[in-house]
């Protein structure tokens, strides 16, 4: 099943975010993501949260994913979004 996490960081902390990305590059590769990416600010360069678009086998999977992102263990976020998704164009 598809999930989908859009994560909301905390103010001011990109830099946090810089210090923790090749952990969370390295964590994201041991999953089927199949797309992930930061969102950015207005300015389109400054990034100010994640969306991440994993398969796992039901919710309890993705929520463990989620808790063990080294993103949220550093805590970076300040609000992550996680829903079911069903994909329909681009399959």
């Amino acid at each position: 099943m598809l999930y989908v996490l859009v994560c909301e960081d905390k103010p001011n902390s990109e830099s946090l975010r810089k210090a923790v990305r090749e952990d969370h590059l390295a964590f994201l590769k041991n999953y089927d993501v199949r797309f992930a990416g930061p969102m950015l600010a207005d300015d389109e360069t400054t990034m100010v949260g994640s969306i991440i678009v994993i398969n796992v086998d039901n919710r309890e999977a993705a929520q463990a994913f989620a808790a063990a992102d080294p993103y949220a263990a550093a805590g970076l976020f300040a609000h992550v979004t996680l829903r079911a998704f069903k994909q329909v164009i681009g399959a």
